[in-house]
């Protein structure tokens, strides 16, 4: 007869076997699939209704770098600024959805965006606090015509050239200039016939010493000061609140040349640039986003790809951008301009260490990998920290295979000779339609051919690097966000006397940043969804897969011992 012990040796050993198999297998799946069923959008659900409205608003910080100087730089001096903030904004969103694909994969919607000013998180600082801040609007204006006059002059210098090339006496006289060039006896011959091209090139050419179009920059120079305010200097004293979102105001009343130059920049279409009830202008750099959205979205439901969800797949009925440069093959997209990734308010499940993943950025037209930190704990929840990588704006160029975010559009700046800026420093010209210039805060990680022309950045990488803790389980994001800062090349240009001492510097106007720290009322949500859940889940694992060795162990100890006495007690025969 089997001995009890041994039975409960046998039931110890399959307690242990269901604990082990529950832990490492059965519970996994379902919560793979109630992870799954919880993070797909479908009409009506609980996941949609979080879509649609975020559960708690996000957090908009904005720091502003205050000039200290700006007589002095109007003379050349190099600028001194100091940074004051944060201004504090709860960003809400709302989506306005217009409808799910025909299979339930995709939704398409639209993003409303609206700020508040938090003064008690902003506290001492008040958005009526008056700033010495770079005009961002009149040096853009006087920056991007500048560019227009350039691309006219090398558009006609390219024509010209084309019909030189086109001319059949120039053509000969090109000939026998390489057939003679280099042999000393008609190096004499090679001289008069170079003057000779060059005197034709000087009938046709236009540059910059032309009559008309100095006469053009002179009546430029001379009206703006009824466009602008009558300027004293680039910067402007105004006050956050109209800096921000209300606008500072020019092109009050003007007349003439000037009101044709207000006309032109009105027409611009520029988001920043706003006309008031009055006819005036206003600028103001975040006035366009507070309300209604304008981009439409199209994006992954999860349906039949949980690690699909949220991710962009088209904006404005178009899967790709046409902002930065394209490879010369006809019809093949550059990685510039490819969209890839989340829009940062979510982030596909199930990550695993060592993994990357990209969130798109609207705002500065491009995607941003993620790159896997560490492991991290907030508030109790644990998850995963993910950082940008030197490949955001540190490696750029051709040396890196991202030669189209060279865009080349500015005249006369710090660049290098490739026209690629340099390291640590994006042109998004021909995203913003402004000669903005994108860095980490503080000019983190920078070249110091921008770092040393400006005094009082500090660039500290735990307040300035971007970064996201997310939940790996569910992709929810726990704490971070995007920080960035919104930079304009100062500097002299031809004919302008505001500018004319200027030393060209990167001047930095703000920095912000744009993330979540999940609440209070969010981590008890989710440690009561999912963690409490998953705590149980361990312990019944853990309990039922050491439970049962132990059980296991102790009877066949026990099965042992007896079965050792017996052995003693047996008598001897």
């Amino acid at each position: 007869m089997i001995h009890w012990s041994l039975i409960v040796s046998a039931l110890g050993i399959i307690i242990a076997g269901l604990g082990g198999y529950c832990g490492w297998s059965l519970f996994p799946t379902m919560i793979h699939k109630k992870v799954e069923q919880s993070v797909i959008i479908a009409d009506g659900s609980e996941q949609y209704k979080r879509f649609v409205n975020l559960p708690q608003p996000l957090n908009f910080k904005v720091y502003i770098f205050n000039v200290t100087n700006p007589d002095m730089i109007q003379h050349g001096a190099i600028p001194i600024v100091e940074e004051i903030g944060p201004y504090v904004y709860k960003q809400y969103r709302q989506k306005k959805v217009k409808h799910f694909s025909r299979d339930g994969s995709k939704i398409t919607y639209v993003q409303n965006v609206h700020f508040d000013f938090d003064e008690d998180a902003s506290a001492p600082y008040r958005q009526s606090d008056h700033i010495v801040a770079l005009n961002m609007h009149m040096n853009a204006f006087l920056q991007v015509f500048e560019r227009e006059i350039t691309d006219i002059l090398q558009g006609f210098a390219n024509r010209l050239n084309s019909r030189l090339n086109r001319t059949p006496g120039v053509r000969v006289l090109k000939r026998l200039m390489e057939r003679i060039r280099g042999k000393p006896p008609f190096s004499w011959v090679n001289g008069i016939l170079i003057s000779l091209i060059e005197d034709v090139k000087s009938v046709l050419q236009i540059g910059e010493n032309d009559p008309g179009l100095a006469l053009l920059l002179v009546h430029l120079n001379a009206n703006l000061k009824a466009v602008f305010n009558d300027p004293r200097s680039m910067f402007v004293t105004t006050s956050v609140r109209e800096y921000l979102f209300d606008g500072v105001r020019f092109c009050i009343n003007p007349q003439g040349i000037a009101k044709a130059i207000c006309n032109q920049i009105k027409e611009s279409g520029s988001k920043t640039i706003r006309e008031q009830s009055d006819g005036s202008l206003a600028f103001s750099f975040f006035g366009h986003k507070n309300g209604s959205g304008h981009e439409v979205y199209e994006v992954h439901t999860g349906k039949g790809d949980a690690m699909k969800v949220l991710e962009i797949q088209k904006l404005d009925d178009s899967h790709n951008l046409q902002v930065w440069l394209n490879s010369s093959n006809e019809g093949e997209t550059s990685v510039c301009n490819q969209i890839n990734g989340t829009d940062a308010s979510s982030y596909p499940p199930f990550r695993q260490r060592g993994d990357s993943m990209y969130i798109f950025s609207a705002d500065i037209c491009r995607s941003v990998q993620l790159f896997y930190q560490s492991d991290i704990q907030y508030q109790g929840i644990p998850g995963f920290r993910y950082s940008i990588g030197e490949n955001f704006i540190n490696d750029i160029g051709p040396e890196h295979d991202n030669e189209c975010f060279c865009v080349d559009k500015l005249a006369n700046v710090i660049k290098r000779k490739n026209g690629c800026l340099y390291a640590g420093a994006l042109d998004l010209t021909t995203c913003l339609d402004a000669p903005v210039i994108l860095t980490l805060p503080h000019m983190l990680g920078a070249s110091n051919e921008y770092r040393k022309m400006i005094r009082g950045l500090k660039p500290d990488a735990k307040k300035h690097q971007t970064f996201v803790d997310v939940q790996s389980l569910t992709g929810t994001p726990l704490q971070g966000g995007k920080r960035v800062q919104f930079n304009m090349f100062l500097k002299s240009i031809n004919r302008i006397t505001i500018t004319e001492n200027l030393t060209t510097v990167l001047m930095p106007a703000i920095w912000v940043e744009e993330g979540i720290q999940l609440n209070g009322e969010m981590v008890k949500f989710f440690k009561k969804k999912l963690i409490n859940t998953l705590k149980t889940l361990d312990i019944v694992h853990w309990v039922g897969l050491c439970g049962g060795l132990g059980i296991a162990a102790i009877s066949l100890i026990y099965y042992i011992y007896q079965r050792g006495r017996q052995e003693d007690e047996a008598p001897v025969k």
